[in-house]
């Protein structure tokens, strides 16, 4: 009888300790976890840190970022980076992960609508007010965005070639790795022009024109939540803050438009 009860209790120890020793491992891919990676897009950079810290005062998540251009974050994020979420400059890298079967199924969304402009410093002495002033002598450099990897780069080389001025501006372009740097590369007086994403330009100190929408495609942003994050509540709860309305007040403070239905 002795015998009996000491098995009976030892059975319910081991039990206990079989599910308190389940809870413990669960917990670090508990979905309230107090954290989150956000690999995006250097464009939204003003923007996006803004809406982290109105999003963290909500949700008591920190928002950890990971700025860069579009193409190399996505292939970071194609060879196993930690990312919770991708926010891209075209919605085309969104749609080459998730061919890839990198993303939660129906968490794909455009968030936002892009613009490019011509930028020059403000003591420039160089007026530039369109795309064919470009062709000038005394624009001798002009920074894009690296257009085999960066959406606005590749936006800024489908406007020269609709404004017929692409075999006179070739020459003269310096690539930079992303739109952040380009705007740098202008700042720093290496380059006379730039052709910088609007959401920058409205925040520096220079001179911008926009460039017309209808001289390249839209530059449609999309996020998405990556498969195998360990906070998809919280990559839920941030995806919706930039869908909605704190959000969409935030990106339109810089210059972002939105889909248009």
């Amino acid at each position: 009888m002795t015998r009996n009860r000491c098995t009976i209790v030892v059975a319910g120890l081991l039990i206990l300790q079989t599910v308190f020793l389940s809870n413990c491992r669960s917990k670090p891919e508990n979905s309230d976890a107090s954290e989150l990676t956000v690999a995006a897009a250097a464009d939204v950079t003003p923007a996006f840190e803004e809406i982290g810290k109105l999003f963290q005062d909500k949700y008591k998540i920190k928002v950890i970022y990971t700025f860069g251009s579009t193409g190399m974050l996505a292939q970071q994020i194609g060879n196993g980076a930690p990312v919770d979420i991708f926010a891209a400059a075209n919605v085309s890298y969104i749609d080459q992960i998730e061919s890839k079967g990198l993303i939660i199924p129906g968490s794909k969304a455009i968030y936002a609508r892009g613009r490019i402009a011509l930028w020059v410093p403000k003591e420039s002495n160089i007026k530039v007010e369109q795309l064919k002033d470009l062709t000038r002598a005394d624009v001798k450099r002009i920074a894009i965005a690296n257009p085999d990897h960066a959406p606005y780069g590749t936006a800024a080389r489908e406007a020269f070639q609709s404004a017929g001025i692409w075999a006179e501006v070739q020459p003269k372009l310096v690539f930079a790795d992303n739109i952040r740097q380009t705007l740098q590369y202008a700042q720093t007086g290496n380059v006379e022009v730039a052709i910088v994403a609007l959401s920058l330009s409205k925040q520096s100190d220079g001179r911008w024109t926009l460039i017309p929408e209808e001289l390249h495609k839209p530059i449609n942003q999309a996020l998405a939540i990556i498969k195998g994050t360990k906070n998809e509540r919280g990559a839920r709860q941030f995806s919706e803050f930039v869908l909605g309305p704190e959000g969409r007040a935030v990106l339109s403070k810089y210059g972002f438009e939105f889909p248009r239905t």
